[in-house]
């Protein structure tokens, strides 16, 4: 029986969700979750909340239990997935403040295990890495920029100026630190997700001055807090039936070599 058929995966600053709910501690084959799980109503549906980072943001973006999340998430019953992040800009087609929904996904990650897959030939589908049902409930009739690539980088650290415009010269619109493995697991597990980027700071080689600074980025974060907040409910009441949904039947008559709860 599903406990919860839609999750939403707090980012920077956004460690709360739910009013009211029962917490679920899970078990998985990849350790532990960020933090127990979250499980309550929103709209009608039953959702579950989990911070990407913990409760006290004690996970860094490289340090993240991405395997553990997922599969976490998907052995509740979760389908679809609403995924807040913070983001930099990278160009002048987007602004602090501004809330996006890419629809591309540029991986510079190196030091995270990007799959469940560790044995088989298993070659995941992802030309377009986002969920088109869930990204359109989140921009319908909303102040929601819809496309854009976001880059997603190893972190902990900032750009350097030079790899910030190298970026922005590539045409991509948004940098990231916890985008990937996130939407790609998301897939393996055969759930559907979508990113919500805030814009908290134009990124370093697209300002002047001594470039974004964490407590930028954190404050942004918390004064759009109630704005990601009623944007998440309200998307979550127009998400559309996940069945047939090729962010799950790309497995279909395919022998997987892991497990998917």
């Amino acid at each position: 029986m599903s406990i919860a058929d839609v999750a939403v995966i707090g980012g920077t600053g956004f460690y709360s969700f739910l009013a009211d709910y029962d917490e679920r501690t899970v078990d998985t084959p990849y350790g532990a979750p960020s933090a127990p799980i979250a499980v309550g109503e929103v709209g009608g549906r039953r959702v579950a909340f989990l911070p990407r980072h913990g409760r006290q943001h004690e996970f860094p973006p490289h340090a993240i239990p991405y395997r553990a999340n997922l599969w976490a998430l998907r052995s509740l019953g979760v389908r679809q997935v609403l995924a807040p992040c913070a983001v930099g800009g990278l160009g002048d087609t987007v602004a602090p403040g501004d809330v996006v929904v890419p629809d591309q996904l540029v991986d510079r990650t190196y030091r995270r295990t990007p799959s469940y897959v560790e044995q088989g030939a298993i070659h995941l589908p992802f030309s377009d890495p986002y969920c088109a049902g869930v990204s359109a409930a989140v921009a319908a009739g909303e102040d929601v920029k819809a496309g854009g690539a976001m880059v997603v980088i190893e972190g902990p650290r900032f750009s350097t100026r030079a790899e910030s415009r190298h970026f922005a010269g590539e045409g991509w619109s948004l940098i990231n630190m916890t985008g990937a493995p996130e939407a790609a697991l998301a897939r393996e597990m055969r759930m559907c997700y979508a990113a919500i980027a805030l814009v908290t700071d134009m990124d370093a080689g697209a300002e002047a001055g001594d470039g974004v600074s964490q407590e930028e980025v954190f404050q942004l974060f918390r004064a759009n807090l109630d704005r990601l907040s009623g944007l998440l409910s309200r998307a979550i009441s127009r998400l559309p039936d996940p069945d047939g949904c090729a962010c799950s039947t790309w497995a279909d008559g395919i022998a997987l070599t892991y497990e998917v709860p």
